[in-house]
């Protein structure tokens, strides 16, 4: 039986995959329940890194508007909140995380692609965060934290008060994808990208996520301690022995997360 959220593992590589293409995969708050569930699921799995796709010709075109109808405030807050859990349950996962964005990406989609960790982007897409437009503010689902960091003050203000949707390679020229490939080759890409990092030491990827995201509350001897702290734990695994015995002998390493 499908779901509103599929997820798999093949090998070291798990894939959350949004499953509601007749609805353009639009984030109902079942949906959310069961997205929060499935990163849960996917960060206790033994893959290596995770992918987060769309079915259907949409990545994810935001919320549901079916669940905009009258609340009072109590209950709107409720729900704001529990949106954002998603994009937590993203950023505190211990490994590499890959937005497929094989369609147009807005809204809370464009929240839940932020939050991860690289984006790769289909040609032809549209992205962007268009709540203004409709008389939201434009910091919704993540927007307010990750835009300015991704993309700069000056385009972030821009996206965020205009509602303004951008191409995907404007969005690669702006920091907001990492790459941007032909739909043809749109799979191979985002399969050859995970293969790579599923190729890669799981500890130094944890550490390394854990370095980036809590750099950007701290100050720089804050940073610098952790980093001291996290590069302290990785030089005592075997990874990192075995990475460098096989930089010594030419040969790829096998890394086992040890």
């Amino acid at each position: 039986m499908t779901t509103e959220v599929e997820f798999d593992v093949t090998g070291a590589v798990a894939t959350v995959t949004l499953n509601r293409p007749d609805r353009l995969n639009t984030l109902s708050i079942p949906m959310v329940d069961r997205l929060v569930d499935v990163l849960a699921e996917a960060a206790a799995s033994s893959a290596r890194v995770v992918v987060l796709a769309g079915a259907g010709r949409t990545f994810c075109a935001g919320a549901d508007q079916a669940e905009m109808f009258e609340r009072d405030a109590q209950e709107w807050e409720r729900v704001v909140r529990r949106y954002l859990d998603p994009v937590r349950a993203i950023v505190a996962m211990d490994k590499p995380v890959i937005a497929a964005l094989h369609g147009d990406t807005v809204g809370g989609g464009l929240g839940l692609a932020m939050a991860c960790d690289l984006r790769i982007a289909a040609d032809g897409i549209r992205l962007g965060s268009p709540f203004t437009p409709i008389g939201l503010a434009g910091c919704d689902m993540s927007a307010g934290w990750f835009l300015p960091r991704l993309v700069g003050l000056g385009a972030a203000s821009e996206l965020m008060l205009t509602g303004r949707l951008v191409t995907a390679e404007e969005a690669l020229q702006l920091g907001l994808v990492h790459r941007v490939v032909p739909r043809d080759d749109f799979a191979d890409e985002v399969r050859r990208w995970s293969e790579q990092l599923a190729a890669g030491a799981p500890v130094a990827h944890a550490w390394t996520k854990r370095a980036i995201h809590r750099s950007l509350g701290v100050d720089m001897d804050g940073e610098f301690e952790f980093e001291i702290f996290a590069q302290v734990q990785c030089l005592q695994t075997a990874d990192h022995r075995e990475g460098v015995a096989a930089f010594q002998q030419r040969r790829r390493p096998e890394f086992t997360g040890e």
